[in-house]
């Protein structure tokens, strides 16, 4: 019985004073002793119910906050058993905590609660509902077999910014009887200082995981630039994705080609079908079929599902599909997966990889704007390189190979005009040595490392001479641009054929290969050994002499004055057709 309001209407003032009036005075004095009690109870359980407080709130990890809040609900009211749950995005129940069942009855009841019968009347109607007997309510669905017995309940739901997060459940009051109106206040009270403490405990763990995805994006800019090539970068953008997400797998594709197709730019993820074959998947794959149908990130189940992937022999569960900006007229999509039956993706997993994959397409667009502009440096410094040596350096031994050639006649004495001549014949080698060098600063495509002809000229030389030889290689003309195709693949064989012999039979120290382009080809390998030997056979030769004859060329073996042999290989450069 309550006391009158202040302000209370006439009608309503009357109807309590007769109330009062038809009361013996043994029956007010018990009603005043119980609400002396009462608040005298109340008072009583104030320091546990600030304890419980402190406790709700003493760390910030979500799922520690939300053992804390079940343990000092229980705690609070004197419940043997106590829960939790968590509402799922698609309704329901998803997390379902306990306090007081042990592991062996968990194991027995099976599957957790979804939100059934009263559980699920305090979804549908978040406020507090207090029953005395569970089985004579009407929404009761009964217990699960190995369930422990249940009676009485006290339920309250938990508001996280007045959204409803989940509900808690006790039951059984120690000591037995139902629970009280102190118990569901006090459960209220608990509850709203629940709500505070997972909500700073939601926004810690969402500033924890965006300061992981920044570091994720800064582990891919520094391996960028540290001059690692797009594809590192690549393999550690699914790496961290796969890590941050917690899933199983993760693959970034790239499509559709003309039949359909996508193509696998890298992926991560253990036991996984190696791509280094085919590295296509279908464009019927469930996830990547539903990027491509709603151009939104999506979360699609699996489970139950064959898979036309690559790893269509792994049995998967959630999958989550991120649309991403490909390259023009093709698009780009993360997919990201967990082994059937564990727990989806949260919805906002998807933004936060998109936002990633971009931060990660600027990085990967400024390291290539960097690349050429490094490369267009490099280029530039070439450039000023061939001109110096050309306009410089060439000029003046040109001229004293000339003055030196004017003084010959002049000179008596035939050592020293002997050893002028050599003078003369070095210069103008070292004259076609810098024009080698010229050409091949010139040349832009040596600044990458799929270049041209001179580039694998000097691979083959160095490869085939080995550690026996020292060597040289000389090219005059437009080698790169005029030789090329199956021209090219033939002056490679000879040159091979040539060096190798120059190194297995002629025990030479040193070899020379010049290659020059006029309106010939002409390759010639030069070396100081001590000549062919009658003994050994001269398959690779004759090789090299057909390789010439087919083009209407010619070939030839010839013994140096100085001791050494030189191989001349020449034939016509083709005429351009069209």
């Amino acid at each position: 019985m309550r006391a009158a309001q202040p302000g209370a209407g006439p009608g309503e003032g009357c109807a309590q004073c007769e109330a009062l009036a038809g009361m013996g005075l043994n029956d007010l004095l018990e009603e005043a002793q119980d609400r002396l009690a009462s608040v005298a109870r109340t008072q009583e359980r104030v320091p546990e119910l600030l304890a419980a407080f402190l406790s709700v709130s003493s760390g910030l990890d979500l799922d520690g906050t939300l053992h804390r809040v079940v343990l000092a609900a229980a705690h609070l009211v004197g419940a043997r058993y106590g829960a939790l749950g968590v509402l799922a995005p698609g309704g329901g129940l998803g997390t379902f905590l306990t306090v007081g069942v042990t592991a062996e009855q968990r194991a027995a009841m099976g599957r957790p609660p979804h939100g059934d019968g009263i559980l699920g009347q305090l979804i549908t109607a978040p406020r507090p509902l207090r029953i005395d007997d569970l089985a004579e309510h009407p929404s009761s669905v009964g217990l699960p077999p190995g369930h422990p017995p249940m009676r009485a309940f006290l339920g309250v739901p938990i508001t996280v910014r007045d959204v409803v997060f989940g509900n808690l459940y006790l039951t059984e009051k120690r000591g037995g009887g139902p629970f009280t109106d102190e118990d569901e206040r006090v459960l209220v009270a608990l509850a709203a200082a629940a709500g505070t403490a997972i909500d700073n405990a939601h926004q810690h763990r969402d500033r924890a995981e965006l300061s992981r995805w920044q570091a994720a994006v800064g582990d891919v800019r520094a391996a960028l630039l540290d001059g690692q090539p797009p594809e590192v970068a690549l393999a550690l953008v699914v790496e961290r994705v796969a890590s941050l997400t917690e899933a199983d797998g993760a693959w970034l594709l790239l499509g559709p080609d003309a039949a359909g197709g996508w193509e696998v730019q890298a992926q991560s993820g253990v036991g996984l079908v190696d791509l280094s074959g085919e590295r296509l998947w279908p464009a019927d794959s469930p996830p990547l079929q539903a990027v491509v149908d709603t151009g939104a990130v999506v979360i699609v189940d699996l489970a139950g599902r064959s898979s036309t992937g690559p790893d269509g022999h792994v049995a998967w569960g959630p999958a989550l599909g991120v649309p991403l900006p490909g390259p023009p007229g093709r698009g780009a999509v993360v997919v990201a997966a967990r082994r059937a039956g564990r727990a989806t993706f949260d919805p906002g997993c998807g933004q936060l990889v998109r936002a990633f994959a971009d931060q990660v397409a600027l990085a990967l667009d400024t390291a290539a704007r960097q690349r050429v502009a490094r490369r267009l440096d490099v280029v530039a410094d070439r450039e000023r390189i061939a001109r110096d040596l050309h306009d410089h350096v060439i000029q003046r031994l040109f001229a004293a190979g000339l003055s030196l050639q004017a003084a010959l006649p002049r000179v008596a004495d035939d050592q020293v005009r002997v050893r002028l001549s050599r003078v003369v014949e070095q210069l103008d080698e070292t004259v076609r040595d810098i024009r080698t060098t010229i050409y091949d600063l010139h040349d832009s495509r040596a600044v990458d490392p799929s270049a041209g002809l001179r580039r694998r000229l000097r691979e083959v030389v160095t490869e085939t001479a080995g550690d026996v030889l020292r060597t040289a290689v000389r090219t005059s003309g437009a080698v790169d641009s005029l030789v090329t195709g199956p021209l090219a693949a033939d002056v490679l064989a000879v040159v091979r054929e040539g060096v190798s012999n120059s190194a297995r039979h002629a025990a030479a120290r040193h070899v020379t290969v010049t290659v020059e382009v006029t309106e010939e080809v002409v390759v010639e390998v030069r070396d100081d050994g001590r000549g062919i030997d009658p003994a050994v056979a001269r398959s690779g030769l004759r090789n090299a002499a057909d390789r010439a004859e087919r083009r209407g060329g010619s070939c030839v073996a010839v013994p140096l004055p100085d001791g050494g042999t030189a191989l001349r290989w020449r034939v016509p450069l083709p005429v351009p057709t069209g």
